[in-house]
């Protein structure tokens, strides 16, 4: 039996298993095999954005028939005055659908990224539609739609979150996806679905279907304009007029950095646990403690430094984030299957190698591995 085999075959409801620190990608390859040996979702919890990166990139070729998936971070600092890429929002939204579905598997999230308040799931949900070859798609209908998801109407698709309608042919980049598509109206009818390159505007490949997620992470429609307005109000004092981002969503434009206003679209946020099955297991990878204290830090320094600017008020951390505390009470607080009511934790800071004879442990790795390793 092989050290990296003690995770799926000796964990009980309630215990903790802390391994230590391992080399090379001995780490992802101990996961692999205990997101194999599970039938519940797994959460991977990293204590760095590079650490998710690479755990992803290194656990699709242990595991590439398990469906595995990295939230990623907007990649900016609490309270920075410009927007994530649309790409990366893009990315995030996918991964939210996959979650809230339940077709994610393993789930992968730096732990300064999973204490960032979330869109309600009835968000995501409610603006997130298909189109299928064949039936009909009435334009103005179809026109609605994509408003009121947040799509933004150009004269060529370039990125996610983006359409242009030209008679009967739509072209279309849905969030979350790689590709745009091109659709073919026969009348009211979809006649063909094609995915084209941006460059080049050749199709690439027909398709029979598409999924259209929601372009932004809040609603920026009429509604969702008003109901910023009276939070909005409600929440800062002085005169609102005189804040550009106020002035900015009340004419129609999304300024930078509007995403740490993000509560202020909804009655109420969610957190990435809301996300998560009842069943889901918890994993650390790394100093999951210290990531989180220093986050938490980090936001608070920036809010004491710029909470004085009445051009540009800032929300308390607390409203925007999970503080450090409530984020590990939810984590801990995860349940186990209803077999097994306990919760259960693993903390794995990655397997010690020296530790470990270096031959036993390759005649353990997959055929495939073992001959490219001698």
């Amino acid at each position: 039996m092989s050290f990296i085999d003690i995770p799926a075959k000796f964990l009980k409801p309630g215990s903790r298993l802390r391994l230590p620190e391992g080399s090379g990608c001995a780490d992802a390859l101990s996961l692999a095999r205990l997101i194999k040996g599970q039938t519940r979702p797994l959460v991977i919890f990293t204590a760095s954005a590079w650490h998710g990166q690479r755990l992803l990139e290194e656990l699709s070729w242990f595991a590439p028939d398990q469906s595995v998936h990295l939230l990623p971070d907007w990649e900016t600092l609490p309270y920075d005055g410009f927007s994530p890429h649309q790409d990366l929002i893009s990315e995030r939204l996918a991964t939210l659908w996959h979650i809230a579905t339940g077709k994610c598997q393993a789930l992968i999230v730096p732990v300064a990224t999973a204490m960032y308040r979330l869109a309600p799931r009835g968000y995501l949900a409610a603006r997130t539609f298909e189109v299928f070859k064949g039936k009909p798609l009435p334009q103005e209908a179809f026109r609605s739609q994509l408003t009121l998801a947040g799509y933004n109407h150009v004269q060529q698709v370039m990125s996610p979150g983006e359409y242009c309608i030209r008679g009967g042919l739509i072209d279309l980049f849905p969030a979350g996806s790689t590709l745009p598509f091109r659709i073919e109206l026969l009348d009211e009818d979809v006649e063909t679905i094609r995915t084209f390159d941006v460059d080049t505007q050749r199709t690439v490949y027909p398709v029979s279907e598409i999924r259209l997620l929601p372009a932004r992470e809040f609603p920026t429609d009429e509604a969702g304009r008003i109901g910023f307005r009276e939070r909005f109000r409600d929440y800062f004092e002085g005169d609102p007029s005189r804040v550009k981002i106020y002035k900015d969503i009340s004419s129609g434009i999304v300024p930078g950095g509007i995403e740490y206003f993000l509560p202020l679209f909804f009655d109420q946020t969610e957190t990435l646990f809301d996300f998560l099955p009842a069943n889901t297991l918890c994993v650390t990878h790394g100093d999951a403690v210290h990531a989180a204290h220093e986050f938490w830090e980090s936001a608070r320094t920036r809010h004491e430094v710029l909470k004085g600017d009445r051009t540009r008020p800032v929300m308390a951390p607390k409203d925007i984030f999970l503080p450090e505390d409530e984020f590990f009470s939810r984590m801990n607080a995860c349940p186990a299957s209803k077999s097994q009511p306990q919760p259960v934790l693993i903390r794995i800071l990655r397997l010690l190698m020296a530790r470990l004879n270096p031959m036993s442990l390759i005649a353990s790795y997959p055929r495939s591995l073992r001959n490219l390793l001698l």
